[in-house]
């Protein structure tokens, strides 16, 4: 089985699976703070696989600045995609969608809106840090 395989395994029931080797790390946090817990506590996460429920573009560089192998996803987005496709990360998912949307269902997610205009990965966490520490202060 391999590591991708695995990852998709371990799914069920959280948001987010990593898997390298015999090394499995997942996250039952909503969005992208599972990455954001595990590149902010300094994991080593080059060469993991991951399985996503949703993975957009915000994910997406977050993937590429942690060094993520292999990618499969739930629901992905093309800028998601993009991304993947543009750093030589293999993906693949169930289902390919124009954008993610936010919570309300009624407009673009938050974080998919913070990095439209960001292709470096490394400003990307620094302005997604920032736009999660804004909400949550917001409530």
């Amino acid at each position: 089985m391999t590591d991708l395989d695995r990852a998709k395994s371990l799914l069920a029931g959280h948001s987010i699976a990593l898997c390298r080797g015999e090394q499995t790390l997942v996250g039952d946090d909503r969005g992208i703070s599972p990455m954001m817990g595990f590149i902010g506590e300094g994991k080593d996460l080059a060469g993991f696989s991951v399985a996503d429920k949703i993975v957009g573009k915000a994910a997406a560089l977050l993937f590429v600045c942690a060094g993520i192998e292999e990618v499969w996803a739930e629901v992905l987005s093309e800028a998601g995609a993009e991304v993947l496709r543009a750093h030589g990360i293999p993906y693949a998912c169930e289902n390919l969608v124009p954008h993610i949307v936010n919570r309300k269902g009624d407009g673009i997610c938050p974080m998919e809106t913070t990095v439209r205009d960001i292709s470096d990965p490394a400003r990307a966490y620094i302005a997604l840090k920032e736009k999660l520490a804004q909400l949550r202060a917001n409530g």
